[in-house]
């Protein structure tokens, strides 16, 4: 395949990442160099008796405002957290009982079962992605959805699917974890976005982020409020007289240190990046493979290219020649990210045969 032109800083981040023949981005990143150096060199000032908590809630309160750019809001706007789960979570704690949530048919557990598990009866109702927006009634009050199909790499249509949820009042939801990295991802379009950082972020697992609109911060309860919800974190240690913080930080969860120590120099990689040139990137690379394969381009271009393969057999192929991919739900599954180039689509298309 031949090569495709990039920019010096596209270039520069790429030169970050070590790893080679890896396609599986859409189950866990590559640490960068810099998070590398900036984990160890953490490590070590621990193990010597030298642990910095003030750096720590500084890496934490900068990955807040780098991920903020990174979905064009303010930091004001952005929970920290550890798990999409647990930010789902809260969100179900914003939906009266008995109401009904909207979720696509085969949607990641951790979107769906925080609302079936609730304790409120919610009434979890499924419906196909690819028209998800016309299954929205009157009688939602939630959509809650991956804008990137962790199984299949399908794309949703967002704008579709909140314009449905406006005309019904109803709230969104959106998991972007298969997303922001390398699609360009408005945060202030849902009532919520949660995103996990460990896959196209490229952070440690760990470190999770929940935005919040104004509507739906009147309605949720921080049911996981602990020292690190307070107003002052550091005065907040200590019983139950405590002020919240008045912003989304009141829905903070207490942070895992050492993986935000890592997640600032990989959320400063991409805030520095042109969102645009990623997308064309990594979807370039996945059009490339799929005409290689003879795969038909999805409605809306996606990095993950995922086919049926019910017997790992093409899986099987990709590991044997030393390329790391991924299986699901009987699908043998790739991704392409900034760490990739023509040479990994040129090797897994060798791999499989074309």
């Amino acid at each position: 395949m031949p090569t495709i032109a990039h920019s010096a800083a596209l270039d520069a981040a790429r030169r970050e990442f070590a790893g080679r023949d890896y396609l599986a981005a859409c189950t866990v990143g590559l640490p960068s160099r810099a998070t590398r150096r900036a984990v160890i060199a953490d490590l070590d000032a621990a193990g010597a008796g030298r642990p910095d908590l003030a750096a720590y809630c500084a890496a934490v309160e900068r990955s807040r405002g780098l991920f903020a750019s990174l979905v064009a809001v303010g930091a004001d706007r952005v929970a920290i957290g550890s798990q999409t789960s647990v930010a789902a979570g809260m969100v179900a704690s914003a939906l009266p009982h008995g109401a009904e949530v909207l979720v696509p048919d085969g949607e990641f557990s951790s979107m769906v079962l925080p609302f079936v598990h609730s304790g409120r009866d919610l009434v979890v109702r499924t419906a196909p992605l690819h028209d998800l927006a016309a299954h929205v009634r009157p009688s939602t009050a939630l959509v809650a959805f991956s804008v990137v199909q962790s199984a299949t790499g399908e794309v949703a249509d967002a704008a579709a699917i909140v314009a449905a949820a406006a005309a019904h009042d109803a709230l969104t939801l959106c998991d972007a974890t298969q997303a922001v990295g390398w699609l360009p991802v408005e945060a202030s379009a849902f009532d919520a976005v949660v995103c996990h950082a460990y896959k196209w972020l490229c952070a440690p697992r760990g470190v999770s982020f929940l935005t919040v609109s104004d509507r739906l911060a009147a309605r949720m309860t921080p049911v996981n409020a602990g020292w690190y919800a307070g107003e002052d974190p550091w005065a907040s240690c200590y019983g139950g007289e405590v002020d919240l913080a008045p912003d989304a930080r009141r829905f903070d969860v207490s942070p895992a240190w050492q993986a935000f120590v890592g997640a600032a120099p990989a959320l400063a990689l991409f805030a520095a990046l042109d969102p645009g040139e990623l997308h064309a990137h990594a979807t370039g690379l996945a059009a490339a493979f799929r005409a290689g394969l003879g795969i038909a381009e999805p409605e809306r271009a996606s990095a993950i290219v995922a086919w049926d393969d019910p017997e790992g057999c093409d899986l099987g192929r990709l590991m044997s020649a030393g390329i790391t991919a991924s299986g699901r739900s009987g699908r043998a599954r790739v991704a392409f990210h900034v760490f990739n180039d023509e040479d990994d689509v040129d090797l897994a298309l060798a791999a499989l045969g074309h």
